[in-house]
């Protein structure tokens, strides 16, 4: 007998309304929908009126327990300058009673900032109490000269690369004891929003966190487990693979990729490119030599792992593709954010995945207007890479991003999150393609598991206000509700 019935689902791209039979987790038969509830079922029975089904949504790039902790931190997104977030600071202070914690602030972007984010700025409204300020896209903390001395940092003023995120890991370890209670709001946030399943990699040990989580019963998403170089040694003694399904986790948790930083970021302008940034004699940082990358990937094709290799810059990307080619590791290249036009075909010809982060488009259209405007046109190319054949999956880099996959697949299709007309729109995606890169797949089959997602509306005919903000009824793992309106 089945565990579940859905009855009068409508399944994206098709008219008539259909019944989904459910059990075990697994999607047993869809059929056309019956007139009545069968007589003898003993499945619980919902009916959807029509509402949309579709299989579950996936964010391929998360930092969950940054995105967990960072949802209760103070927000300087609006910051438009450095003193600007000054007087954001100063206002939490001005809230607050007198205490020496730090203020850890997240999401300043200087890019586009005609001031500097110095540790005198913060000095002057909090000249006691430690600050930081994580960057949007985690690659610098701004810090000031009370923070210096509390964490034992060699200056005050902005970290970068390692050094940031050093402290970034220190922060984690030094979060409140309510961790565990902010990652189950985060995970049901992110069930909220139809997410079944997260890549995570999150820079500090997450699998025994996981584990651990899962054993006591959070059972609200998949989790792919992926580790950096740090803990490589460690999985292998384990005799992990990717792929592994962790035990006691109802095969909800999985090994997932070695992660690699190879280069920073374009806010930072230590991404690593060919050329040298405008009016600047650097061409951003190589943080991983390609020497480096190639003997990490050939210890992860021998002990049976996967690769996400963040490459941001299109020298960092190339030097990727090579490593990939010369070792023949399979896996991703995250985010992609400046291709060479020459390089595009290579993803497809080496089964390389292009893990990119559409919302980030929206974030750094300016910047990159500013900072990289001779090439702007091959920034964030994801109909071109599609195009030449990469297989595209969609993430967040959550919390540099909010973890809703909605935003993402907006992103990608419109490619402007404001009045203006679409930035490039030649690699924008459709609505079709995004969802299948965040989904894996545009409609519900027979033998899948059961990890789907109950819409109000149509994602592939609403106005796009709608898409980003697309109202979900339901969300299931495994056959199970994780989250439920209905």
């Amino acid at each position: 007998m089945t565990d579940l019935l859905l009855r009068k689902a409508r399944l994206l791209g098709r008219d008539a309304l259909v019944d989904i039979a459910i059990r075990d987790g697994i999607v047993t038969s869809i059929g056309a929908a019956a007139p009545s509830v069968p007589a003898r079922t003993t499945a619980e029975v919902l009916d959807l009126e029509g509402r949309w089904v579709a299989p579950g949504l996936w964010d391929h790039h998360v930092h969950f327990t940054q995105w967990a902790i960072v949802r209760r931190r103070l927000d300087l997104s609006a910051a438009r300058s450095a003193a600007a977030a000054a007087h954001i600071i100063a206002a939490r202070m001005v809230a607050e009673i007198e205490m020496y914690e730090p203020i850890i602030g997240y999401g300043y972007r200087d890019a586009m900032w005609d001031d500097e984010p110095t540790a005198e700025v913060l000095d002057q409204v909090a000249p006691h109490r430690p600050v930081v300020v994580l960057s949007g896209d985690m690659h610098a903390c701004w810090v000031n000269t009370a923070a210096r001395d509390r964490y034992g940092l060699p200056d005050a003023g902005v970290l970068r690369e390692d050094d940031a995120f050093a402290l970034q890991m220190r922060l984690e370890k030094a979060a409140p004891g309510d961790e565990d209670l902010a990652i189950s709001e985060a995970a049901v946030a992110a069930a909220s929003r139809g997410v079944v399943g997260i890549v995570d990699l999150e820079m500090a040990h997450n699998l025994a966190g996981w584990t651990e989580r899962m054993t006591r019963g959070l059972h609200a998403l998949r989790v792919h487990s992926g580790f950096y170089p740090a803990e490589l040694a460690e999985r292998i003694e384990a005799g992990w693979r990717s792929g592994d399904e962790v035990p006691g986790t109802a095969g909800l948790l999985t090994i997932g990729p070695l992660k690699i930083i190879t280069d920073g970021s374009l806010n930072t302008r230590t991404a690593y490119c060919h050329d040298t940034y405008p009016g600047r004699d650097t061409r951003g940082v190589l943080t991983v030599s390609p020497e480096q990358s190639e003997r990490l990937l050939n210890q992860a094709v021998e002990h049976g792992f996967t690769a996400a290799v963040h490459a941001i810059g299109d020298a960092a990307v190339t030097h990727a593709l090579d490593s990939f080619e010369r070792t023949g590791a399979t896996g991703t290249i995250e985010h992609a954010q400046l291709v060479r036009h020459e390089d595009l075909p290579r993803f497809g010809a080496l089964g390389v995945s292009a893990s990119v982060q559409p919302e980030h488009l929206w974030d750094d259209r300016d910047p990159t207007e500013r900072i990289w405007p001779d090439r702007a046109d091959r920034a964030f190319p994801l109909a071109a890479l599609r195009d030449a054949g990469a297989h595209l999956v969609l993430g967040s880099d959550a919390p540099v991003a909010p973890l809703d996959p909605w935003r993402a697949i907006a992103a990608a299709v419109h490619r402007s999150a404001d009045e203006r007309e679409p930035w490039h729109p030649e690699h924008s995606l459709t609505r079709e393609q995004a969802l299948v890169a965040s989904a894996g797949a545009l409609r519900v089959s027979e033998g899948a598991a059961a990890d789907l997602v109950v819409l109000e509306a149509d994602p592939l005919h609403c106005v796009a206000s709608a898409l980003v903000r697309m109202p979900v009824a339901a969300t299931l793992v495994a056959g199970r509700f994780t989250h439920r309106t209905l």
